[in-house]
């Protein structure tokens, strides 16, 4: 991830580094590309449940 730009969900600065100011850790603000095997569909579902428990 040498050139990827990265986004703080804390305070919202972007960055190349991992390390942000705010002590937050930075990640890429892109969504992955879409696939029709959907390699990541079990893990955006279990992300989506535990958030939607958490919640509501």
């Amino acid at each position: 991830m040498a050139n990827a730009i990265l986004k703080c969900p804390d305070c919202g600065s972007y960055g190349l580094t991992a390390a942000c100011s705010c002590g937050g850790c930075r990640f890429s603000p892109k969504p992955p590309k879409w696939s029709p095997e959907d390699k990541y569909g079990a893990y955006r579902r279990k992300y989506k449940e535990l958030h939607s428990t958490s919640t509501a």
